[in-house]
């Protein structure tokens, strides 16, 4: 009996080495991480012979982005910067991007805005599950007040409000637009509208203007420019390359800049985790590799399958039209952006990053 205590002692010694050997080795992995500095435009670059990559296939590679109408891309390897490249645009004659030069994110703006909710929702301004009436107010749609009121802001994040989506204008915030087609909660669509709102919600919420917010929580504490403005119906945000790049290193740190948390490690894990059953390759307005199936945009049809086959299992992804992409990939320390023009204007060109994908994975694969 003795024997089996002292087994079982060092069964549980082994256990808690091992759990304490996981949490160093992610906070290792976190505190080894890059931050360029704030108001400077110094930003260390990473040799690619130090990456341990193919070098001749990331050549390659970069050669067949440029056929992509790619106009900026850039590789953090553990915050460094390893490629940077701008070039013209083929589709439009204009002339390259550079450093400085400001661009549209499109939809990649969504996790934008879900990161901001998840700080407001830390500074207890709000709660995630609060009913949307209580920002927007009565007759924010033109539904019942009955099924306006089982509308919460959790729909908002998942995309899952039940609003109507056949025969109406998707970017339209009106309330004349807004219809019950579902039970909210049953049914994910791809609706801007609903996501728009949002924006209103988080202005209600802190009594700031939503730039302000936004320059004050994240901006101005990561070195991040840009501006957000209406686009038509939309509410945009345009930035330069490096920008997009401190906020997908803010992500891969889970919330941390330098050693201080300015958003909820668990809101960033939930953020990046399946939201919801009906279409688990979204979070909570992001988009996530390696799950069973997804859906895209204006199709309900149920793909198997990852959404990027070829890329790491573990990346998740802000994504817009025409290819504006934010990829961070844990597993890699990698943080890989992409702003352009591309052939395919579907809301969300999937083609685009799993053709990115099959030729990158070769590159960073190793023997």
């Amino acid at each position: 009996m003795k024997k089996l205590q002292n087994l079982a002692s060092l069964g549980i010694i082994l256990i808690g080495f091992l759990t304490l050997s996981n949490l160093t080795a992610q906070t290792t992995s976190s505190s080894s991480l890059y931050f360029p500095p704030i108001g400077e435009e110094n930003w260390e670059k990473m040799p690619v012979n130090q990456t341990g990559w193919d070098q001749g296939k990331l050549g390659e590679f970069l050669a067949w982005m440029e056929t992509t109408n790619t106009r900026a891309f850039i590789i953090l390897k553990d915050g460094k910067i390893v490629v940077e490249e701008y070039s013209g645009n083929r589709l439009t004659g204009l002339g390259p991007m550079n450093e400085s030069s400001l661009w549209y994110w499109a939809s990649a703006g969504k996790t934008l805005t879900a990161t901001l909710i998840g700080i407001a929702e830390e500074e207890k301004l709000l709660k995630r599950n609060d009913r949307t009436q209580k920002y927007l107010g009565k007759g924010w749609t033109a539904m019942s007040s009955k099924q306006e009121k089982a509308i919460r802001l959790i729909h908002h994040l998942t995309m899952t409000t039940g609003l109507n989506d056949q025969g109406v204008d998707l970017d339209d915030p009106d309330p004349s637009s807004l219809t019950f087609l579902a039970k909210p909660g049953s049914r994910w669509s791809y609706h801007n509208a609903p996501y728009t709102l949002l924006k209103n919600v988080l202005e209600v919420a802190s009594g700031q203007s939503f730039e302000t917010y936004f320059k004050e929580k994240i901006g101005d504490p990561i070195g991040m420019g840009g501006f957000w403005q209406r686009t038509g119906k939309n509410h945009v945000f345009y930035s330069n390359a490096r920008s997009m790049a401190r906020f997908g290193l803010l992500l891969l740190a889970q919330g941390q800049w330098e050693g201080k948390q300015l958003v909820n490690r668990s809101f960033i894990r939930e953020m990046t985790s399946s939201s919801q059953g009906l279409n688990p390759s979204y979070g909570f307005l992001t988009w996530l590799n390696g799950q069973s199936f997804f859906k895209l945009p204006a199709v309900q049809r149920q793909i198997e399958g990852a959404l990027v086959p070829s890329a790491p299992k573990d990346m998740f992804q802000a994504m817009g039209r025409n290819g504006q992409f934010l990829m961070v990939v844990p597993s890699e320390n990698l943080v890989i952006v992409r702003m352009g023009a591309h052939s395919d204007t579907s809301l969300i060109p999937y083609l685009l990053i799993r053709d990115i994908w099959d030729r990158f994975a070769p590159v960073i694969q190793k023997d």
